[in-house]
């Protein structure tokens, strides 16, 4: 019976209108009769793309697939001056099977194949835009290559057959990038009659089905407005009649998506940086695509909330490292990839979007950020930006706190999206843009073994597990119920010397956790009570890799390192006190082992713990 009134619980916060539509929606598909089945259509004879008769720009080109495929921004595998090969996956050497089955036959978890993300990784088309950079520097060889690739692309993926036509958001992306690079070019105007096709071919697939990605609430819809509004608004500046309805659903689409998902303090719906970042890039390009082609401007909502967006991600992302905390699900999507700067650089982003939404320059240095606006033409803004300050974002439930060099980070469960990660009282503690607290990511979605229940679950975060169980119940693989509340609440207060703030919860088998943080100026304070649980109560901080030496006494443990002295003090007995091995992932499908200090109790009590560092 609990089970069900869990499931009926969390029915009712993802929205019953929501669930019926994904419902319907697969069986239409599980049986053939949704429209998007029935839809056909031909391979565009190339080329698809011309020599640019634009000055050669002098930009630094991205240095990814020449003689390397680039999987994630982060994984490079040899290509041997080879065509990748589109339906294998990079890493296993698995294959599809030929002849493809149409695309709503195939399964996204097919074991012999693998995590189907590494199938539509090479297909997202990142190497149109390193290609078109390259030709519109004057590399001959690169517009061969890019109408080849295209080409070959196109006979390994015949229009609406195989893994590589099955998600509306890996199609979406392909419209984005495939617009971006005709910009870059100077082509976006006059695109060639196969690049039209190409598009259309795109969004003939995506505009059946956006009910089916609105409906999930996450940046699914995002993707997909912003392709059926960018597509459509290229191909009306053509003529094409199909354009001005594929550009208004798009742009109604946006306008809701903007309302809806982002929050009047700047938070996304799916609580993760990086898909905050993959919004904002979508949005950008969006705003770019309407100026552009000289559209109408959106609702003044629609550009609120994407500045929104905007200060959100620039207050989160150290201005030195081009990083921030690792919260909420990263798959490694990231698009404009227009630079080598590192996939965990967030800075080109918000100097994008600060120029196009904040009217303002997010960095007065130079940088790999400024390639950007050069690249997709945009001007450099003069305005300085905001100050960084301690923010209260309370609607996604995330507080910063700022003494001179140091910021933490705290998590705290303000759900109205379905959350990703069991991480409700998270603290990341960031020194001079040095991650020292940090949470451990994500890995992979399909992994094997599947490590997916450790990098989702409490296990993997700065708080404190109860009773060897996460936080809330899992109900699938990106699904939790009887999602959190904040019972307790206290808003960011200051002093001469410290900033300080407190927020708990109780859960579902009715724990309690209270967690205070006290921020000085060269120290942290976290001050734990907890109650309610019936066997343990296990405390984590993950700390940086090094050598720790541990000092335990009565009352609690000290364990010391290059970056500084952690101790934590109980007013009940500490049953275990231990440095162990867990993990950690910075990057999609890659994890290094992370140190971590455990600390068990067995009864109620308050856990305090201090942190000093040497930075």
């Amino acid at each position: 019976m609990q089970a069900i009134l869990i499931k009926l619980k969390t029915i009712r916060h993802l929205g019953l209108v929501n669930i019926l539509v994904v419902i319907f929606y697969r069986l239409r598909i599980r049986f053939g009769i949704h429209a998007v089945c029935r839809i056909s259509g031909k391979i565009p004879n190339g080329p698809y793309f011309n020599k640019s008769n634009l000055p050669i720009s002098g930009l630094p080109t991205v240095s990814d697939w020449n003689d390397s495929l680039s999987l994630f921004s982060n994984i490079r595998i040899p290509l041997d001056k080879k065509i990748p090969e589109w339906l294998t996956n990079p890493i296993t050497g698995n294959t599809f099977n030929l002849p493809l089955n149409p695309w709503w036959k195939i399964s996204d978890f097919d074991v012999n194949v693998g995590d189907i993300k590494l199938i539509w990784e090479l297909s997202r088309m990142d190497w149109v835009l390193a290609l078109a950079q390259r030709v519109r520097n004057g590399d001959d060889y690169a517009l061969v290559k890019l109408n080849s690739w295209l080409a070959d692309w196109l006979d390994s993926n015949r229009p609406y057959l195989g893994p590589n036509w099955k998600c509306g958001q890996e199609a979406s992306i392909r419209v984005i990038n495939l617009f971006c690079a005709a910009m870059i070019l100077g082509q976006d105007k006059h695109p060639l009659p196969a690049l039209q096709e190409l598009i259309k071919l795109h969004l003939r697939r995506i505009a059946p089905t956006i009910d089916y990605a609105i409906a999930q609430n996450n940046n699914h819809g995002t993707s997909e407005a912003a392709a059926l509004f960018i597509g459509g608004a290229w191909l009306c500046y053509q003529g094409e009649k199909d354009g001005r309805k594929w550009e208004k659903v798009g742009r109604r689409w946006l306008e809701d998506r903007a309302k809806k998902l982002i929050a009047g303090d700047g938070s996304f719906s799916q609580y993760s940086l990086n898909y905050h970042r993959v919004a904002l890039d979508t949005f950008s390009i969006v705003e770019i695509c309407r100026k552009r082609f000289d559209k109408p401007l959106f609702s003044s909502v629609f550009y609120t909330k994407s500045a929104l967006l905007t200060s959100w991600l620039y207050q989160m992302v150290s201005p030195i490292s081009g990083d921030g905390p690792n919260l909420g699900a990263n798959d490694g999507a990231r698009l404009l990839p227009l630079t080598d700067s590192d996939y965990r650089d967030y800075r080109p982003s918000v100097h994008l979007a600060m120029a196009l939404f904040k009217d303002c320059r997010a960095y007065q240095e130079s940088g790999p950020w400024n390639l950007h606006l050069s690249w997709l033409d945009i001007s450099e803004q003069t305005h300085k930006p905001p100050y960084f300050f301690d923010c209260n974002y309370d609607e996604g439930g995330y507080k910063i706190l700022r003494v001179e060099n140091a910021n933490v980070f705290f998590r705290f469960p303000r759900f109205s999206f379905r959350p990703s990660q069991a991480d409700a009282l998270h603290v990341d503690l960031w020194v001079d843009g040095h991650n020292i607290l940090a949470d451990a990511g994500t890995f992979g979605y399909n992994s094997s073994p599947d490590m997916a229940w450790y990098f989702s679950g409490t296990v993997s975060h700065n708080t404190i597990e109860f009773d060897g169980r996460d936080q809330m119940p899992k109900l699938g693989r990106f699904l939790f119920g009887n999602w959190l509340k904040t019972k307790s609440f206290k808003p960011i207060s200051r002093s001469d010397t410290d900033a300080r703030c407190s927020a708990g919860y109780f859960d579902f088998k009715g724990v309690q956790h209270f967690r205070e943080i006290i921020l000085s100026q060269k120290s942290l304070c976290v001050i734990d009570e907890v109650s309610g649980f019936d066997e343990k109560a296990i405390l984590r901080w993950r700390l940086p890799n090094g050598i720790w030496n541990v000092e335990n006494a009565a009352s609690g443990v000290t364990v010391s390192g290059e970056y500084g002295i952690l101790t934590v003090n109980s007013d009940v007995a500490i049953s275990s006190a231990n440095l162990v091995d867990g993990w950690k992932s910075l990057y999609y499908l890659e994890k290094t082992v992370a140190t971590i200090l455990e600390i068990e109790i067995n009864r109620s009590g308050k856990l305090t713990t201090m942190y000093k560092w040497f930075l």
